[in-house]
């Protein structure tokens, strides 16, 4: 049995995710991280737009698209705290892709790019190429 650590990710609306995994893997502001069991307690912002990837014991994999918010490391576990977040099964792909033509005329705008970056984050963990 693989060492374990707990995982915890919250939207502001909701909880979207929470169990054991073997690994995490999120891109923070300051780049890309894993965070296996045992990992040094830190704090970091969440990239605007990102993935986090949930690989479970036995080798599967939950993809949650992250829109803002923290990661923060205890001796507990792991907790994600996000503006949006949605599991890869709650995506509707033809939706997304709708958001992303949409937004892509108006990436001159701070939040036209912020939907081009949210719109294919949602892409992305629902598996599809962007």
């Amino acid at each position: 049995m693989a060492n374990l650590v707990s995982v915890e990710i919250v939207a502001v609306d909701r909880e979207v995710w929470s169990g054991d995994v073997e690994m995490v893997l999120a891109r923070t502001t300051d780049g890309e991280i894993g965070i296996l069991a045992g990992h040094v307690p830190l704090l970091g912002a969440l990239a605007e737009g990102g993935i986090v990837r949930l690989m479970e014991e036995g080798g599967a994999e939950t993809k949650v698209a992250v829109h803002g918010g923290f990661l923060s490391v205890t001796n507990e576990g792991v907790q994600i705290l996000a503006e949006l977040a949605e599991l890869e099964s709650e995506i509707d792909v033809a939706r997304a892709q709708r958001q992303l033509d949409e937004a892509q005329g108006d990436q001159d705008s701070d939040e036209g790019q912020a939907r081009v970056l949210r719109a294919t984050a949602r892409l992305r963990a629902a598996g599809q190429a962007v």
